[in-house]
């Protein structure tokens, strides 16, 4: 099981263009996943993968949502490490697609 710092530490590597050329996250739980990854943020990543930085308020129009409601879970995004603010202030994830990969398979003890 990996800590959510080291996980953290993966998305900003990526981000700076550092490593595999893809970004992978894990997650210490279940729950942890779905609490990060709801489906309305899921929508957000969707919205966002391939369209380079974007305002809250853009963001909100493509996924037809209140922009306060949005800003709230960009900022649970931006928190979590998965999403970050560019150069310009707005927002950006920087893949063109994400896919989710899941298992059950616990850990070495």
């Amino acid at each position: 099981m990996r800590t959510i710092d080291e996980v953290r530490a993966d998305f900003h590597s990526a981000f700076e263009g550092v490593g595999k050329g893809y970004a992978e996250i894990s997650f210490i739980t279940s729950d942890l996943l779905w609490r990060i990854l709801t489906g309305k943020r899921w929508d957000i990543l969707t919205a966002m993968a391939g369209a380079g930085e974007m305002s809250i308020r853009e963001v909100a129009r493509k996924v037809d949502r209140d922009v306060k409601a949005v800003h709230g879970d960009v900022t649970g995004l931006i928190k979590n490490g998965i999403v970050r603010r560019g150069d310009s202030g707005k927002v950006i994830f920087p893949y063109d697609f994400f896919e989710l990969r899941v298992s059950n398979r616990r850990a070495a003890a």
